[in-house]
């Protein structure tokens, strides 16, 4: 028997009655009215039309392709990626995930392979928001920013967090509760020029009268705990480590736990992110916590925006929400 011949776009415009630009538009989702788009994704699912990657890039120019850039060794960066990838596939995106490995040099690496490979967007939580390899992107590709803004790349969407609220409200909590000397645990490395969240971060302390000190560290649990073990050894060593991310948040309880240190009796912890471990770990995690469902969403929209008629959408900024668990107490509790 001869074979089906393969179903066309022309097929499925034929179907709707539609121009094939119209047609593509609401197979996509980007352009029509709901009920236009819903009559030709069913028209084209009755048809048993599917979309070839090959042709969509050569009369496109596109290849549904988006990059996707955080540091993998962060739990909660690994678990945004994985809601952002899925909310791709959904809006019949494929992502490719790069790690930077919370390094200015390794993400300038992935900037310019996502160039090399002419992705057609890019979701990225920048290492260096302030970074000029931002530019290495071409104007052709949509960029949207998670967490911070890209000064570098002013035609970037960005979905943007409230750090000077979770800095002050973190801080706050642990100043009302009686501590004076606290460590700001940060995944910054000397070479990136100033992370806005561990600037704010010294602001507001110097605000509340702390007494900080600022210690960089790797963006694993495994590796930060070297670092708060080296921090908590001193003999004037802090009552409170607030850390940037749960996953140094993590270390320093692996690290108090080898120093026979116990959580918040000897040392008081505060992280952020709000990571799924963080109700489990024992004691429980005192953290700011963000709505990862609406953040995805807002970000996979911002993208879609520009890759539909390339203006670029309005900021959108998110608040945290402080978590209060075990982990924090009025020092020598």
């Amino acid at each position: 028997m001869p074979k089906e011949a393969r179903r066309t776009l022309q097929d499925v415009a034929d179907a709707a009655g539609l121009s094939l630009a119209a047609t593509s538009y609401a197979l996509r989702g980007t352009r029509g009215s709901a009920a236009t788009i819903a009559k030709v994704q069913t028209l084209a699912v009755e048809l048993g039309y599917h979309v070839d990657p090959i042709a969509r890039a050569l009369a496109s120019g596109r290849t549904g392709t988006i990059g996707v850039s955080g540091s993998l060794r962060d739990l909660w960066q690994q678990d945004l990626s994985v809601m952002l990838t899925r909310a791709l596939r959904t809006a019949d995106r494929d992502a490719t995930i790069a790690d930077a490995d919370a390094d200015p040099a390794a993400e300038r690496r992935v900037v310019q392979r996502f160039a090399a490979q002419r992705v057609d967007g890019v979701l990225v939580s920048p290492v260096d928001p302030s970074a000029d390899y931002w530019s290495l992107l071409p104007p052709s590709t949509a960029v949207v920013s998670i967490g911070d803004a890209l000064p570098g790349r002013p035609a970037s969407g960005a979905v943007l967090f409230d750090n000077r609220f979770g800095v002050t409200t973190a801080m706050d909590h642990l100043r009302a509760l009686g501590h004076r000397r606290i460590a700001l645990l940060t995944p910054s490395l000397p070479s990136t020029p100033g992370r806005p969240s561990e600037l704010l971060a010294v602001e507001v302390a110097g605000d509340l009268g702390l007494d900080l000190l600022v210690v960089p560290a790797a963006a694993s649990p495994a590796q930060a705990a070297g670092t708060a073990a080296l921090l908590l050894s001193v003999p004037d060593r802090p009552t409170a480590v607030f850390c940037l991310s749960d996953s140094l948040a993590f270390g320093v309880y692996r690290a108090a736990s080898d120093l026979g240190l116990r959580i918040p009796d000897d040392l008081s912890v505060v992280g952020f992110d709000d990571h799924q471990l963080a109700g489990l770990v024992a004691p429980g995690l005192t953290t700011m916590a963000w709505d990862e469902d609406a953040i995805v969403a807002a970000a996979v929209e911002q993208l879609l925006a520009l890759e539909g008629d390339g203006e670029v959408p309005e900021p959108v900024t998110f608040r945290p929400e402080l978590v209060v668990r075990a982990s924090t107490a009025a020092p020598g509790a």
